[in-house]
């Protein structure tokens, strides 16, 4: 675990469910016309199929959770693909993180247009330096010049918008309403191995006084169990880890059981075919996470969004390789 401190620096919408089918950058200024400026005002909506809300400004879609809208003092958002300055294949895409087809500049001008969208314009962005590790930053007496290396921070301090990035792993946001301390984490599957989420719960529970029990947890969109293949030592390491570690998987198979394909083919013992691959649920892995460090069930919330199944509306590293963006989710807590 890490503590950060330091001195202040400053396409059509389609339906949200499924269907079955750190770096900080100079700012250039992009001028917008009177009527991209005056083309829409901000809405909210609910999908008539997903307890998430849809929030809209200027094209940009950014999904948020209710419980967490409820809380005046609040800021969250989790971004989508359309609304950005980016360009790739043709399409304009609000493209969030350091990627090799996009500019420096096109990823400061939207973060910009996404913390306007938020009402975040007053706080300062912190993005880390994510190694899918299980280390956690803690911002309590300032912000560092360079991005805190680490896959989770937590803060109680207002005016911050913590932020993860995320191409198919898992985003995870928390908070405390009552000591008012907020969290975000990375995880994908070596992350969510090493327990980065339970322990960000801790950390806050050590730092702030938190109570799992009053905590807010929201999963955002990430790669579904539908999707997502890993290798049998990957179902083996969670096995070692995690008594339920079963309920993660399509299939629970760790490499060491009986491969029938040798008697298929008549291949000698250490020559047949490795065994497949199975389909880990980042979703289930995570939340099981909560709920064992004691957040209440009703009080985790989880997008359905599979981001290899919907390449319309989220990026996919798995599904779009080189071409992908990238996702942010933040979380903050507003000046007075």
């Amino acid at each position: 675990m890490s503590t950060c401190s330091g001195r202040f620096l400053k396409r059509a919408p389609l339906p949200l469910n499924p269907s079955t089918t750190n770096r900080d950058y100079t700012y250039k200024t992009v001028k917008t016309s009177s009527t991209e400026r005056h083309r829409s005002q901000p809405s909210t909506r609910k999908s008539p199929s997903s307890p998430w809300l849809e929030h809209t400004f200027h094209g940009l879609r950014i999904l948020q959770v209710p419980a967490f809208s409820k809380l005046p003092w609040l800021t969250h958002g989790f971004s989508t693909r359309p609304g950005g300055v980016s360009s790739v294949d043709g399409e304009h895409v609000l493209n969030l993180g350091a990627v090799d087809w996009d500019t420096r500049e096109n990823v400061m001008v939207n973060r910009r247009r996404f913390q306007t969208a938020l009402g975040a314009d007053a706080l300062t962005l912190l993005p880390l330096s994510q190694f899918h590790s299980d280390v956690v930053c803690v911002f309590d007496s300032g912000v560092p010049e360079e991005p805190c290396r680490g896959d989770a921070s937590i803060t109680s301090r207002p005016g911050l918008l913590l932020a993860v990035q995320t191409a198919d792993c898992a985003p995870v946001l928390l908070v405390d309403p009552k000591k008012r301390a907020v969290a975000a984490v990375h995880a994908g599957w070596r992350g969510t191995l090493q327990r980065i989420t339970e322990k960000t719960v801790g950390r806050m529970h050590m730092q702030f006084g938190t109570r799992p029990q009053d905590m807010l947890a929201a999963i955002g969109p990430c790669i579904g169990g539908c999707c997502y293949e890993v290798g049998t030592e990957v179902a083996a390491a969670f096995a070692a880890q995690f008594p339920s570690a079963s309920e993660f998987f399509d299939e629970l198979r760790t490499g060491d059981e009986p491969n029938p394909l040798q008697w298929l083919t008549m291949m000698p013992p250490g020559h047949q075919l490795p065994p497949g691959k199975v389909l880990l649920d980042l979703r289930k892995a995570n939340r099981s996470q909560l709920v064992e460090a004691g957040v209440r069930r009703q009080n985790i919330f989880a997008s359905d969004l599979c981001t290899a199944c919907r390449t319309d509306l989220l990026f996919s590293y798995r599904k779009e390789r080189a071409r992908s963006g990238r996702l942010m989710s933040v979380i903050g807590i507003r000046p007075s």
